[in-house]
């Protein structure tokens, strides 16, 4: 397949396991790195428009099936990860991570602390609507820029993103490159100390120092509390997985974690199929047990083995 020119990294069927957090999946068709907005706008108007794109972070809430993925990979990595502040708009590259923007703004006495315990980088939290005690993206977000499948530079104010719980509108193949968050003012040590023990408080509940993708499937929907007034109850995905007596079920080398049954874990040599069937598994005896259909937070991308 030939692709168009860049002053970027071009790799074809580059493996992606070892970018995900998971570290689980076969290879994309190819991933590409770019250089900057206006190499990855020249390389997206140019490329043949048939061919998939996907765009990429850090790999935190992904599973890539052990087929791979037949799409070109984007991944931004450096010169998308300034963060620049102006009175209390925070300017945050796409692919800073989300940790950090929340302890650069605290030091500019700016409050992002909701992002502080958010694994993986800005792009994907804004395409989530990623959330944290009861402060979600759609609460902070002023506007976005990106590069259209078509290669056209975009600025999009946060109200065309139709955020909701866990989704967002993003034009397809659109790949955000910054984000603009309003942030209240706040005081740098007692924003580093409600860090501190968000930190702490995610350390004791959640099996951080496994490999896992974050909370594996959403609150179910009518019990999530988003934080907004029209959406109160607070049912989590845990209690029910807990209820159907899936805590600690394993498959292959995966695992739902015995410390927090909606983690889903690579315990040793799981591949994806391992760790989407267990999934699956789980979403089948909630149902039998509640009546409940939890659905997938981790996205899943790509082919299983066998249909490269």
């Amino acid at each position: 397949m030939t692709y168009p020119p860049t002053r970027g990294a071009l790799t074809p069927n580059r493996p992606l396991s070892d970018l995900t957090w998971l570290r689980v999946g076969g290879p994309a068709d190819a991933l590409f790195q770019p250089a900057d907005e206006e190499d990855l706008a020249a390389f997206l108007r140019d490329l043949d428009p048939g061919i998939p794109v996907f765009p990429m972070g850090v790999g935190s809430n992904l599973i890539v099936r052990d087929g791979g993925l037949r799409a070109v990979v984007v991944r931004l990595g450096r010169g998308f990860n300034g963060i620049e502040f102006d009175g209390d708009l925070v300017h945050a590259g796409a692919a800073a991570l989300d940790a950090h923007v929340a302890r650069k703004a605290a030091q500019q006495g700016r409050d992002l602390t909701f992002l502080r315990t958010i694994p993986g980088s800005v792009g994907g939290a804004v395409a989530m609507n990623a959330g944290c005690y009861g402060t979600y993206v759609a609460d902070r977000l002023v506007e976005i820029r990106a590069v259209s499948r078509e290669g056209n530079s975009l600025t999009l104010p946060a109200e065309a993103l139709n955020l909701a719980y866990r989704s967002s509108d993003l034009p397809d193949g659109a790949v955000i490159t910054r984000a603009t968050f309003r942030a209240p003012e706040g005081d740098p040590e007692e924003l580093e100390l409600r860090m501190e023990e968000q930190l702490a408080t995610r350390d004791a509940t959640q099996p951080t120092r496994e490999r896992s993708a974050g909370s594996t499937f959403r609150n179910p929907a009518g019990y999530s509390s988003t934080g907004r007034a029209d959406d109160v109850h607070d049912l989590k995905a845990w209690k029910v997985i807990d209820d159907a007596g899936m805590r600690g079920a394993t498959r292959g080398g995966a695992i739902m974690s015995p410390k927090h049954s909606n983690f889903l874990v690579n315990a040793g040599g799981a591949t994806a199929a391992d760790l989407e069937s267990l999934g699956e598994e789980v979403r089948k005896r909630v149902h039998e047990t509640s009546g409940i259909s939890l659905v997938w937070e981790i996205k899943r991308v790509g082919e299983p083995a066998g249909e490269v």
